[in-house]
């Protein structure tokens, strides 16, 4: 069956011409709006637990002292730590208070926590291993998703992808990557890869950020994307897995180009 869709030319994208910073609020600032106090003061402790301000085993500091340094209640800092302790990065006990849990403990998969890994000091090697975790599981879903998915998955599919190559800044170029791939995961037709493509969406938007400012060739990059979408709409499994591996290989080499 032949592809006589038109071809089209992927837009341009302006991209900053450094590392992307991520903001660190700052105490004496206002709290995020939409945000409830004792999640966003989890957010600012989980932050600099991850990037290693507070070591395993480190004692952290009372209630007191957080309700001082940030101008919240201790009734927000409970709460705060409580939400920690839920993601194994904290563990409390009466007369001793919290101390860090080591990394072998922490959730990875609890999206804060990948969100918090991706902007931390071992960046580059948390994105590599979400990288490596995406060579395990992507082909074969890409491969499932081409023989499972139904057509208003695959419509999905593919407006992802147009939007890809019609987008004009990295921020709707990176909404549209992360969204292709998702679905992708969800036309799989195996519910174990749906929860795992949600709690991996935050770590794939900053592999995505990171490695569209390395690749210089956005027209090639556009170019293998087309290629897995053609392969599942065209429901040719082998096709669509050898795609998502070439895909894969090119991000590859966009983060061998950070560490030359």
């Amino acid at each position: 069956m032949p592809d006589d869709r038109p071809r089209r030319r992927p837009a341009r994208i302006d991209v900053p011409a450094g590392p992307v910073a991520t903001a660190v609020r700052r105490p004496d600032t206002a709290w995020p709006p939409g945000s409830s106090v004792h999640a966003s003061l989890a957010n600012e402790i989980g932050l600099r637990i991850v990037r290693g301000d507070y070591p395993p085993g480190a004692i952290l500091p009372n209630e007191a002292k957080w309700a001082e340094m940030f101008n919240v209640s201790r009734s927000a800092v409970r709460e705060a730590i409580k939400m920690l302790m839920a993601k194994s990065l904290l563990a409390s006990r009466p007369k001793i208070g919290s101390w860090v849990e080591p990394r072998e403990r922490w959730n990875l998969l609890d999206r804060d926590v990948l969100a918090w890994y991706a902007t931390g000091p071992d960046r580059e090697a948390f994105l590599r291993t979400v990288q490596e975790f995406r060579h395990i599981i992507e082909p074969e879903a890409s491969a499932f998703a081409a023989m499972r998915r139904s057509d208003e998955q695959m419509a999905e599919i593919s407006q992802a992808c147009r939007e890809m190559g019609e987008a004009l800044s990295l921020q709707q170029r990176i909404r549209a990557d992360t969204r292709f791939h998702l679905t992708i995961l969800r036309a799989s037709g195996n519910d174990l890869l749906v929860p795992l493509g949600v709690l991996i969406e935050s770590a794939l938007d900053h592999l995505f950020v990171f490695t569209t400012i390395q690749v210089s060739d956005q027209q090639h990059a556009q170019k293998l994307h087309d290629a897995i979408e053609k392969a599942i709409r065209l429901q040719r499994p082998d096709a669509a897995r050898n795609a998502v591996r070439k895909l894969l290989a090119n991000t590859d080499e966009g983060i061998g180009k950070a560490r030359r």
